[in-house]
């Protein structure tokens, strides 16, 4: 059988992978490494979860099911990624300015799309030795406890025949809540630890998840029929609910949040451990490098 691109690239491929695979733990002790985040480890738990995306019924906008989800515990960014990290991603060339010229130093990064903050957390997990990464939308739900905003719970008051009615109860809910325009960061810490130890969850920055939008239609009994992921579009989480496309910087100008749109976009990031972290970092170090020989 006459061998295919494919196959001429798979034994490259393989030649590269043993001398690249020996030198990297001789590279990664060159590395200078950052200091780690400060970190909250999270407790394994089970959440009554309103399930992130859009729901159909019988062609009809549904209201999110809420689901018991099982989250395995993990650890935590303590505060929001902050402007002078981001910057030095930005001075290594590894990510792209963030839009929001926030005043102070020790202010979350804000002003950054999904995709700006999937290459921080690239380029921090390479700079610390360690492996970094968005959260799911069910583990920011387990970090934010107390403070979790997630889907409104009265939505079993909503007429399944006419969304209309919760659209405008949404908007009558935010306007009910009388919360003033807010759009300056605030320096990390100024809203408080939660009774986890998580600080500033629910404040004016929307925190971005790895979690993909999906449409979920459900049948008569509410059983799901069909689910069709968009990961061109992710799940904020922060004093409620939002989705936004990946490129989107600015909460106001584009994405879905019923009533009052997020005021920043940020991130905080989960630190993966053990040899199961380590070793996917090692395949994507190994796997970048192949791409660029």
């Amino acid at each position: 059988m006459p061998m295919t691109l494919f196959d001429a690239a798979l034994g490259a491929a393989a030649a590269l992978a043993v001398p690249l695979a020996a030198g990297l733990a001789t590279d990664v002790a060159r590395a200078p490494l950052l200091p780690a985040a400060e970190t909250v480890s999270i407790a394994a738990t089970v959440l009554q979860f309103p399930l992130p995306g859009e729901f159909l019924r019988d062609g009809v906008p549904a209201a999110s099911p809420v689901d018991r989800i099982a989250v395995p515990a993990f650890r935590i960014t303590k505060q929001q990624v902050g402007l002078a990290d981001y910057e030095r991603c930005v001075a290594a060339g590894a990510c792209n300015p963030a839009d929001a010229a926030s005043a102070g130093t020790d202010v979350p990064v804000t002003g950054v799309s999904w995709l700006d903050a999937q290459a921080y957390a690239e380029w921090f997990s390479e700079a610390t030795g360690e492996s970094w990464r968005l959260p799911t939308a069910a583990e920011a739900a387990a970090a934010a406890g107390e403070r979790f905003g997630g889907e409104s719970q009265s939505a079993a008051a909503d007429d399944p025949a006419n969304p209309a009615v919760r659209w405008l109860r949404r908007y009558r809910e935010e306007a009910a809540a009388k919360r003033p325009a807010d759009p300056q960061p605030k320096p990390r810490g100024h809203y408080g630890p939660n009774a986890k130890g998580i600080e500033d969850f629910g404040g004016n920055v929307w925190e971005w998840t790895s979690t993909c939008h999906a449409r979920t239609t459900l049948d008569a009994d509410g059983a799901v029929k069909s689910v069709t992921e968009n990961c061109g579009v992710h799940v904020l989480e922060g004093r409620h609910r939002a989705t936004m496309s990946n490129f989107v910087r600015d909460g106001k100008s584009g994405g879905c949040a019923v009533g009052t749109p997020p005021e920043n976009l940020g991130f905080r990031l989960v630190r993966d451990d053990g040899a199961v972290a380590r070793a996917r970092l090692a395949v994507a170090r190994l796997w970048n490098r192949m791409a660029g020989a």
